[in-house]
């Protein structure tokens, strides 16, 4: 059956964070995007584009012309084949990729009546493991820590990298101290240091509970990231620095959609790492409802056990919808056929 577009929308947003939003590679206060929502005869299909080039996205100037391009281009095509006919066009602009195949298959999945996760894999969990999001390191308080575990999070995770490195070490220390047992934390350095700092911070943190230290290295190489994961058991992770090829998978990698340029791609990449033996992580960047959804089903998805960077809602003053909420360090998802989100906003 042809799922035929009969209108394509564009509805901008911009949402205040509740606290400025802190890590090595920048600040920010609000996320700015806009929903794109595809409509046919029968339902309505949306995608989330929400650009950060810190990130690894395009910008949002960029951004904007292309889904202007979407919109003059996409009414009367198939939805199973509006993204080849595209394609050409979005080479360069990854987070608008993501929010038209995320409406694409919003659509495809509701015409079969399965969720998105089910779709993607028929045989996908329903339930997903999230970390708590805590922010920078200089912002972390006892009440923050203790307000996470109480709300069933085992996965704690903090910025660092911002700060002398001996400062972060001894916050660490102190707040390693009010974990307990079960409960570790899941540190960012966002490429903040050079080999020599990234040694002595490992060094230091080679003794706390410590689940994964994501981009440690300014300018990754092979032979500093090897050497550095052996002076640690706990995993490091690649991110941002995915894009520079290597021979092999890391220990783990994290995974933001929108910089990757689609669901599929995405999962393609995760199943290929597991394969591998890395462990995968799926991550927003505070971002909306609408993204959190979609992620959180490609998360499903991936049937990857390690707690994913989800439960970032609650850093939104506002938002385009409801996002999913978690209990007991779990996102559970619905059996509603799509991607499971609603917008508020029109």
């Amino acid at each position: 059956m042809t799922l035929r577009i009969i209108n394509c929308q564009l509805i901008g947003y911009r949402l205040p964070l509740r606290m400025a939003w802190a890590s090595a590679r920048g600040e920010w206060r609000q996320r700015r995007g806009w929903l794109l929502q595809l409509q046919t005869a029968a339902d309505v299909g949306i995608g989330d584009c929400a650009p950060l080039p810190v990130a690894g996205t395009e910008s949002i100037e960029a951004a904007q012309r292309a889904l202007l391009t979407i919109q003059a281009r996409a009414v009367g095509h198939d939805a199973a084949t509006l993204l080849d006919v595209l394609e050409p066009e979005l080479t360069a602009t990854p987070a608008t990729r993501w929010a038209l195949e995320c409406a694409l298959l919003d659509l495809l999945s509701r015409q079969r009546g399965l969720t998105l996760r089910h779709f993607l894999v028929p045989t996908a969990p329903d339930v997903v493991p999230v970390n708590a999001m805590l922010g920078a390191l200089a912002a972390v308080t006892p009440l923050a820590i203790h307000s996470a575990v109480a709300a069933g999070f085992t996965v704690l995770k903090i910025k660092v990298g911002l700060n002398a490195p001996l400062t972060e070490l001894a916050q660490l220390r102190a707040l390693a101290r009010l974990l307990p047992t079960g409960v570790s934390l899941r540190l960012d350095a966002n490429g903040a240091w050079d080999i020599a700092t990234a040694q002595r911070m490992l060094d230091g943190l080679a003794d706390l509970p410590i689940e994964a230290l994501e981009e440690p290295l300014r300018q990754p190489d092979v032979a500093s990231w090897t050497a550095l994961q052996q002076r640690v058991t706990f995993p490091l992770a690649r991110d941002e620095s995915l894009h520079i090829p290597v021979a092999q998978f890391p220990r783990r990698i994290v995974l933001k959609p929108a910089a990757i340029g689609g669901l599929r791609r995405t999962l393609a990449l995760a199943q290929q790492a597991q394969a591998a033996g890395c462990e995968v992580v799926m991550t927003s960047v505070i971002d909306s409802a609408a993204g959190l959804w979609a992620t959180a089903q490609l998360a499903a998805a991936s049937a990857s056990p390690i707690p994913h960077g989800l439960a970032t809602a609650a850093w939104l003053a506002t938002d385009v919808g409801i996002a999913p909420q978690p209990l007991r360090g779990q996102l559970q998802l619905p059996m509603t056929p799509g991607s499971g989100f609603s917008p508020t906003i029109t």
